[in-house]
């Protein structure tokens, strides 16, 4: 049985994948622990898949010829090591033991010795050398904890917020009205005080940023991997509150630390993530939340994206401005 398996979902960011994967490596080697690393590619375009081929033969690669997502992506490794239960896309056929997306085809183990942890991580980010070992370590000392995050810094050392509460209406209300930096870096916000991770002492939360979690093999088995209503944003969220309601403790490391470039693959496609947000939130809302939120929480997003429509037009011109404005309606509309 390994120790722990990482798990990173590609799309198009052929150098960072590059950064990340080396990194891992070098973690894997520091920590002295037994580790593999597992890649699935989101149909990229960029070389990332003849990169892999020749550069990280070790690495796990299942190169899908489709864009699975986030959540669809990180299921489908988790079914290829042999987590059960685990759902996957339509698009991925379950037959007589193999994973079969098109004309790529991933045997299932019969008897699989699944990993003690699963480290889901973005692509866009550098593991320091001893991430790895501190949150394993912190782990096998914390049996009721199912999910741990690190402490995030931006690619310049800065601090990165990395661990937060569940979604309210007063973070939605932030969204829209920042009306003081002390609100957005506030709890109200659902951010937890810098000087949490400062202290270098673990420390309970809701939920860690998507960008790496580490999660206990009984966490996975009794919650099922990812809810693929949501195809980008917000589901580790839903992840963690299902996490919590089967009575495990989510907890963030600040002596793990990982670099975090941030939402590299999808700026590519501003517009379209907006709306993929805001989707991704009312499947959220609808699936934990009071319908008195779900009124309410409407209210605020219509009156804010018509806000950030005027913004859009006062401050920007041209086909982007408009198809920002596009994307801000079709969000005032859901």
């Amino acid at each position: 049985m390994a120790d722990l398996a990482i798990v990173v979902v590609n799309w198009n960011v052929h150098d960072l994948l590059a950064g990340c994967l080396q990194s891992v490596r070098a973690a894997v080697n520091a920590a002295g622990i037994d580790a593999e690393t597992w890649v699935v590619d989101n149909a990229s375009h960029d070389g990332s898949v003849e990169m892999l081929s020749h550069t990280f033969r070790d690495v796990r690669l299942i190169a899908s010829p489709v864009n699975l997502g986030f959540g669809g992506g990180h299921n489908l490794a988790l079914r290829a090591m042999g987590f059960s239960g685990i759902s996957v896309l339509p698009e991925v056929e379950v037959s007589d033991g193999e994973l079969v997306i098109r004309d790529v085809r991933c045997a299932i183990p019969s008897d699989p010795a699944l990993p003690r942890y699963v480290l889901i991580l973005n692509p866009d980010t550098l593991v320091r050398e001893t991430a790895l070992a501190e949150m394993v370590r912190f782990m096998d000392r914390a049996p009721r904890v199912g999910v741990c995050g690190p402490r995030l810094v931006y690619g310049d050392g800065r601090f990165q917020h990395a661990a937060y509460r569940f979604p309210s209406l007063a973070q939605t209300l932030i969204d829209f009205w920042p009306i003081h930096w002390r609100l957005v870096e506030s709890r109200l916000n659902g951010r937890y005080p810098r000087h949490s991770c400062d202290r270098h002492t673990p420390f309970a939360i809701d939920h860690p940023l998507g960008a790496a979690m580490l999660f206990r093999r009984e966490a996975i088995e009794a919650t099922g991997g990812f809810d693929l209503d949501y195809f980008m944003y917000v589901e580790e969220i839903d992840w963690c509150m299902r996490v919590k309601r089967a009575g495990w403790e989510i907890v963030c490391v600040p002596g793990a630390e990982i670099v975090h470039y941030e939402g590299q693959s999808t700026r590519q496609v501003r517009p379209q993530m907006v709306v993929a947000l805001w989707r991704s939130r009312y499947t959220l809302f609808r699936k934990h939340y009071s319908p008195l939120y779900r009124w309410a929480v409407r209210r605020i997003v219509r009156a804010g994206m018509r806000a950030q429509m005027r913004r859009a037009r006062a401050e920007l011109d041209g086909p982007d401005a408009e198809a920002l404005i596009d994307a801000y309606r079709e969000v005032a509309r859901m």
